[in-house]
């Protein structure tokens, strides 16, 4: 009778442990997911922090993003891994899975953000370099971007003596602290200004936000007695830059450098109100 009493207990026993076994091999428990920052800019990589809870260890972490994997790095129950910076308007959805060493699988609820450049500081747009000594299709008036982030064109105008000559369209971009030439006077390139441009005549050119209000002027000499633009001055066979970029005064230089930093040396031009 003892004898069987003690192989019941053992086989009950048995079973017992292998119920437990099997609660212990159950799924992890994504607790909480958090991402800093949470309104990004396209300067901000975005870092991801899964905190994770349950009796197995952690085998993997994974971070997808926009159809993209990233292997989360920690251990405990910490995993963080991050997301690169990205374009400005980009939409960005990303789940966390996590499995554990009995190889269950978890996956947090999914998670999103819009990446937001703040609005343009259009104080910082200023016309940089102009050049009217070349042939037509050599012609350009240059942009410089002194803010930190991407200025977008679109609905940007120029004026050339108080007629309007150009006009920003969508994707044409000035990146932060860089340079954008529209090259070709006369419709002589397929973005470049329609109206012509002299190195030898009075000339005004206005800059204009997307509002259509002035935000930076160049001019050279005043209107003729008729009103108009386009009195015989000087001719210079350099172009007008300022120096430094984007701040500096008017000077000739005599070099031109469409979409590139300015010269650091020049002469000044009485001409040119400053």
């Amino acid at each position: 009778m003892k004898k069987i009493l003690f192989l019941a207990t053992a086989a009950l026993l048995a079973i017992t442990g292998c119920v437990k076994d099997e609660l212990f091999k159950g799924p992890s428990k994504i607790d909480k997911v958090v991402f800093s920052p949470e309104s990004p800019t396209s300067k901000d990589a975005v870092k991801v922090t899964a905190t994770v809870s349950g009796l197995q260890a952690v085998k993997t972490a994974t971070l997808s993003y926009n159809g993209k994997d990233v292997a989360m790095t920690g251990s405990g129950d910490s995993y963080t891994a991050t997301i690169p910076a990205m374009a400005d308007g980009t939409e960005v959805a990303f789940t966390v899975k996590i499995v554990n060493e009995a190889d269950y699988e978890t996956v947090s609820d999914k998670f999103s953000y819009k990446v937001g450049d703040p609005a343009a500081d259009w104080s910082k747009l200023k016309l940089n370099e102009v050049y009217g000594a070349g042939a037509d299709e050599e012609k350009f008036f240059e942009l410089y971007n002194g803010s930190d982030f991407d200025i977008k064109l679109n609905g940007v105008t120029i004026n050339k003596d108080e007629d309007l000559c150009w006009t920003g369209i969508d994707g044409e971009v000035v990146p932060a602290k860089g340079f954008f030439a529209i090259v070709g006077a006369k419709g002589t390139t397929p973005r470049g200004f329609s109206s012509g441009f002299s190195a030898k005549k009075s000339v005004i050119v206005e800059l204009f936000d997307n509002k259509g209000n002035k935000i930076d002027t160049f001019q050279r000499g005043e209107k003729m007695e008729t009103g108009e633009w386009g009195a015989s001055l000087n001719n210079n066979k350099g172009s007008w830059s300022r120096i430094p970029d984007g701040t500096g005064k008017w000077m000739i230089t005599e070099t031109f450098t469409p979409g590139a930093a300015n010269s650091t040396n020049g002469t000044d031009d009485p001409d040119v109100k400053q």
